[in-house]
């Protein structure tokens, strides 16, 4: 280490981001995480044993996945090098990949390589690794705020234990304000502040299980306070309001919680549950999804989930997507919370959907077949002479403007795609239809 290297090192520990200088050195120092290390659990024991595998961290940010990497660095006899997906190339790549390999000839020591973001590698970058994990080379530990399943190379998970950090709770976040503002070694507990307990509570919820951003907030409080006549910095509820200004949702466009969001929203539609519709309508418009988006969500539902059961559904859902195409936010709040109401309290049918299900599966499983000649286009000349619309019966000049005739094809005929529930409109639609058929089988009887 060089003196620039030394000085710089030196600065980290007293200018560096409350949150980094805060951070854990011991397992023990941990806050929340207990379901995987709770002195019981697997992680717990493998680290302390530094018997580590591959494993992948996934949870949203703020959760303590670095933290956690940083803590297996301090603890393992294993040589530790770490490297930011967002950042790293081949070279880089390649550089620890040859240190791990001369380290284990010489010395017999594992390496443990920490892959940071490690969804930001592409598939060519995350391949380049698998035959090192394979052969003991390097132990990964990946952190990613994506869905490793879907983010991550099968092969890498398959050779990997997936962890999961859930979201930490309000009185973990507690725990690490009082910290941050009390501790005198790595807090700030030098500059002589307090926080009141309204204005903790308060950052301890807007943070939303977040220890990195109650961090900054509680920093930014202290750093431009003033302190009082009493000398003391006094960090209120005000105070804290204007530090975080916006409730933190763990939401992004392309990951997790934009799908898990937008799913609990269609089921809580489908469930005919109003109330979990609008909260998870809130949560979105609040996180900034695209309004279209979630009008396109609603359009799909009126005809997956409602159907002929209220035919009205799919044209309310239609009117509000244009509505939202043509006035904007945050009027379009409004219309979608209208929509997403209308479809959520409507009687529910999914016949519509499994009917065209149904047929989809026939038509791929079958030959094409062909459409009877009665029923072919004949609004062209000579088409009698191909026989085409010979015997074609014109329902309306019959009873009920219905008569019966075959309209499947011959090699279809006798199967059916569309069975009517008993819910809203679609019961009218059934009876109807049993009317009809039933009277045109009397009227030929006669």
């Amino acid at each position: 280490m060089d003196l620039f290297e030394y000085m710089r090192e030196q600065k980290k520990e007293t200018e560096s981001p409350l949150a980094s200088r805060l951070r854990p050195t011991t397992l023990d120092e941990m806050v929340g995480q207990q379901h995987i290390i709770g002195k019981d659990k697997l992680l717990y024991r493998a680290i302390k044993a530094d018997k580590l595998s591959s494993i992948i961290l996934y949870g949203p940010p703020g959760t303590g996945k670095t933290t956690l990497a940083k803590v297996i660095a301090n603890t393992t006899s294993a040589s530790f090098r770490q490297i930011n997906a967002t950042v790293a190339g081949k070279k880089d790549m390649e550089d620890v990949v040859n240190g791990a390999k001369d380290i284990m000839a010489s010395m017999g020591q594992r390496t443990i390589l920490f892959v940071d973001e490690i969804h930001r590698f592409n598939k060519g970058q995350q391949d380049y690794l698998l035959p090192y994990v394979e052969d003991g080379t390097i132990i990964l530990i990946g952190a990613t705020t994506e869905n490793p399943y879907f983010e991550v190379n099968k092969a890498l998970i398959s050779r990997s234990v997936v962890f999961e950090l859930k979201p930490l709770e309000k009185e973990d976040i507690l725990s690490i304000i009082k910290t941050a503002v009390y501790d005198t070694k790595r807090g700030m507990g030098n500059y002589n502040a307090v926080i009141d307990d309204d204005a903790a509570e308060f950052l301890a919820d807007m943070s939303n299980g977040d220890a990195r951003n109650a961090l900054n907030a509680v920093e930014l409080g202290i750093m431009t306070t003033d302190a009082g006549n009493d000398g003391i910095i006094h960090i209120t509820l005000d105070v804290a309001s204007q530090c975080i200004q916006k409730r933190v949702l763990r939401y992004d466009k392309d990951g997790d919680n934009h799908y898990d969001t937008i799913s609990a929203f269609i089921k809580s539609m489908r469930g005919s549950d109003p109330d979990a519709a609008l909260y998870y309508l809130a949560r979105m418009i609040y996180a900034g999804e695209d309004p279209k988006f979630i009008a396109r969500r609603i359009c799909i539902c009126a005809s997956e989930d409602v159907g002929n059961a209220d035919p009205c559904a799919i044209q309310v859902a239609v009117s509000a997507f244009l509505a939202v195409e043509r006035i904007g936010m945050p009027e379009s709040q409004i219309i979608l919370a209208q929509a997403c109401t209308y479809v959520a309290t409507a009687p529910k049918s999914n016949t519509a959907y499994h009917g065209i299900e149904l047929a989809m599966d026939y038509v791929a499983k079958h030959r094409t077949a062909q459409v009877p000649p009665y029923l072919q286009d004949a609004h062209y000349k000579d088409a009698a002479k191909l026989d085409r619309g010979t015997g074609y019966l014109y329902a309306h000049d019959y009873k009920n403007h219905y008569v019966k005739q075959q309209y499947l094809p011959d090699e279809v005929v006798g199967n059916t795609f569309y069975y009517p529930s008993d819910n809203g409109y679609e019961e009218t639609i059934k009876k109807h239809l049993y009317r009809i058929r039933k009277e045109a089988e009397e009227d030929n009887e006669e």
